[in-house]
């Protein structure tokens, strides 16, 4: 028995070396100020994994006039302007929350109201103000390059974007 423990203790104690970390986030000297959650991924990344698919799918369904599947998606992209300008409060010195008000609430609110009426002409042009809010605010955060438009196809081969009859 007298062997048995020291045995066990030898096998703890390897056990403990090769038993992966955690990894723990260091602080960095981004121009972003951040929220405390242990991932911080930066405003590029949220704006093309949330922002973007969502504007794509908004603007063919309003081609479709599926509005119901509209609405949904016009929720689903409000939703995501909330949590970048919770998660990212600050970009470059530029307040996110601030910036996402002044640019894009109008066409989403012009958005809304085409919506609930079925109003395709007034549907397309608060899209076509939506992506020219998008834009103009890529121009006032330095970053030009960045181009918007309104979808010609479809980046989601997948999805029917017919409204269901």
């Amino acid at each position: 028995m007298t062997g048995l423990f020291p045995s066990m203790i030898a096998f703890m104690v390897l056990l403990a070396l090769v038993t992966p970390q955690p990894i723990v986030a260091q602080p960095t000297d981004m121009p972003e100020s951040k929220s405390a959650a242990r991932y911080h991924p930066g405003l590029g990344e949220l704006m093309t994994a949330f922002v973007q698919p969502r504007h794509i799918k908004l603007g063919l369904a309003g081609n479709e006039q599926n509005w119901r599947y509209a609405s949904f998606e016009l929720g689903e992209l409000t939703e995501a302007f909330d949590d970048i300008a919770e998660l990212v409060p600050k970009h470059d010195n530029l307040p996110i929350p601030e910036m996402i008000a002044s640019t894009v609430k109008q066409p989403m609110e012009a958005l809304g109201a085409a919506i609930k009426t079925m109003d395709n002409a007034a549907y397309t042009k608060a899209y076509a103000d939506l992506t020219a809010s998008c834009n103009a605010c890529h121009q006032s955060a330095n970053h030009p390059e960045i181009v918007i438009q309104v979808p010609t196809t479809s980046s989601f081969p997948d999805q029917d974007f017919r409204p269901r009859k």
